[in-house]
């Protein structure tokens, strides 16, 4: 946190401002000293630690970001599990594109859509219950260094999952893994237990403003 804290003190506009009048010799002093903060706090961080990471916001980008740690992990030669809770009810592009890695990758399309199209709470419980367990499996296991769940925040916002088994859940991940959790509406009690938490905020979307339809390479 102090790290970040430090980057956005550096980059802040008033930050920018002031180096902007600083001289060559003034400046490169003030980022000696900024360095030398940096490389205390580095040397004294904990080296690897298991993160418990939500993606929340009524911004888009959420899942997109997901999906980024997603090939870093791939790129390092770990093995990933993707269990998608509400997509589903077609075939999304990135489960195609992330196809080339089937030897590291479990990917599962579980949902069946919104629930506007769905129209069938029972049947949606039902089916975010049986992603939960399958996403339970991989949590559990060892060798899945990433399991992202994703839109799971919607399926608990909806009241399709309890979350209490969501966090019991996340306690039994091995102490070096990694799950993300993306969709808006993530709860205050999943975002307290959070190690690391992105808000997406939504300044303009071209559906609302403008009316367009999703459109493909952007929305799926």
């Amino acid at each position: 946190m102090e790290v970040n804290k430090d980057w956005e003190e550096c980059t802040s506009d008033a930050a920018v401002a002031e180096a902007a009048r600083l001289t060559d010799e003034q400046y490169n002093k003030k980022m000696q000293r900024r360095k030398e903060v940096q490389d205390k706090r580095i040397e004294n961080a904990i080296s690897e630690k298991g993160l418990i990471i939500v993606n929340t916001g009524n911004g888009k980008g959420k899942t997109t970001a997901a999906l980024g740690m997603v090939i870093r992990a791939l790129g390092h030669g770990y093995k990933v599990a993707i269990i998608q809770f509400i997509k589903g009810a077609w075939e999304p592009a990135e489960k195609k594109v992330l196809s080339v890695w089937s030897d590291q990758l479990e990917f599962h399309a579980m949902g069946e859509g919104f629930t506007w199209e769905t129209q069938d709470r029972e049947r949606d419980i039902m089916v975010a219950q049986a992603a939960w367990e399958k996403a339970l499996v991989y949590i559990k296991n060892p060798d899945f260094r990433v399991v992202l769940l994703d839109e799971v925040n919607i399926a608990l916002k909806l009241g399709y999952l309890n979350l209490e088994d969501i966090i019991k859940g996340l306690e039994q991940k091995p102490d070096l893994n990694h799950v993300i959790l993306t969709g808006r509406g993530a709860p205050k009690q999943l975002i307290e237990r959070a190690d690391l938490v992105t808000e997406m905020t939504l300044v303009k979307h071209p559906f609302r403003e403008q009316g367009v339809k999703a459109q493909p390479g952007i929305e799926f």
